[in-house]
């Protein structure tokens, strides 16, 4: 490998190394994949208004999520079936977010378990679930992620049924034999067994498995519900409306990701990035705004951060670092991020995030200042 200078070289180097089943279902997004590309695009139409001679030989990038302090707001997002990217898969992922001082987010559907992600020592950890029509099934798997000590739930609300993901059903996607679900061993749900479902032709390979599992009833009673049954705080991940954002705080909810499942549910949502902003207003300060989805680079952090994200996730950069590199991936991709965003904070002016404003940036669907009428000398 020559010297890796960006986070996106890393997905080619993964590209070359992982089968094209593998990559594929990483790598892609919903039908046209339209928002895959916007949640790319989007950030490059955001520019910055940096500030300038002001003193930033000193510059604090830490923060603070849900009471736990963290070097930075770059946090891993839930990626599944992380062994196929490489063998050490989410062992990799939790002991490189550890090493980075920063959260991992454990997928329900790892190619590990709760349990041996927790072995892997100590460092703040979210565990992504998804609710299933067999309630026990989410109240055993939230018990165990009580008991392996991770501290906070992500409910992923967007996915009631799989989005299409046609590269899945060209490539008839399955878990390869030798890996499993780990947190559902001994849940009376199993292997994702090789898929030829009744529908293999329309669906995912995966949503013959899924489609019979989680429940496409869920609703905001079941947020509720989920509050009864934990007393770890809960991040809604999926929410991308105004409308949303105001019944998720009713809902008791402890914070909101902005997120569209990396583009790979419905198509034609806008980029993350863009619905960021109307969610930010209607929470009102109540509760903290995340967004996962396109963040490739440390501007994109900032950009998030001015339009009112208390931090971003990152999901992809993730995957493709290990498949290149196992757990030195990892580390140096959140290295990466993390110069790159503190070096955009210094060419803006910024030494905290608390100074990083929304006057720091300018978007293409804001009047621009200049249009704005100028005052007759």
């Amino acid at each position: 490998m020559g010297e890796i200078t960006n986070v996106m070289e890393y997905e080619a180097i993964a590209k070359q190394k992982l089968p094209k089943m593998v990559y594929d279902y990483y790598a892609s997004g919903a039908e046209d994949q339209w928002t895959l590309a916007e949640n790319r695009n989007a950030f490059s139409r955001i520019l910055f208004r940096p500030r300038i001679l002001i003193d930033v030989s000193n510059i604090d990038i830490s923060t603070t999520v849900l009471g736990y302090k963290i070097s930075m707001p770059i946090m891993v997002a839930p990626t599944a079936m992380q062994k196929m990217a490489h063998p050490d898969g989410e062992y990799a992922t939790a002991r490189a977010a550890a090493a980075a001082d920063t959260i991992m987010t454990l997928s329900s559907w790892g190619t590990s378990s709760v349990e041996e992600v927790a072995s892997t020592g100590p460092g703040v950890r979210f565990f992504q679930l998804y609710v299933y029509k067999d309630r026990n099934i989410v109240i055993q798997l939230v018990r165990r992620a009580e008991r392996a000590g991770f501290k906070a739930i992500a409910l992923t609300v967007d996915t009631p049924r799989l989005g299409r993901r046609e590269a899945d059903i060209k490539n008839r996607f399955n878990l390869p034999p030798n890996l499993s679900l780990k947190n559902f061993e001994g849940l009376d749900i199993g292997k994702l067994n090789k898929v030829s479902g009744e529908n293999g032709a329309e669906d995912s390979g995966l949503a013959s498995y899924v489609a019979g599992q989680v429940d496409r009833s869920l609703s905001w009673k079941d947020v509720q519900w989920l509050k009864t049954i934990t007393s770890l705080p809960i991040l809604v991940k999926g929410v991308l409306t105004a409308e949303d954002a105001r019944i998720a705080v009713q809902a008791g909810a402890a914070g909101i990701i902005v997120s569209n499942h990396g583009a790979r549910q419905l198509d034609y949502v806008p980029a993350t990035i863009m619905a960021l902003e109307e969610v930010v207003k209607a929470a009102q300060g109540r509760i903290p705004v995340f967004l996962d989805g396109g963040v490739r680079r440390g501007t994109d952090v900032f950009k998030a951060l001015a339009l009112g994200a208390a931090g971003v996730f990152i999901g992809r950069p993730v995957i493709w670092s290990l498949a290149a590199d196992g757990e030195n991936g990892i580390k140096k991709v959140l290295q990466m991020m993390r110069d790159e965003f503190e070096l955009t904070m210094a060419l803006s002016g910024c030494r905290s995030l608390k100074e990083i404003t929304r006057n720091h940036v300018v978007t293409d669907w804001e009047t621009p200042r200049a249009a704005l009428p100028q005052p007759r000398l």
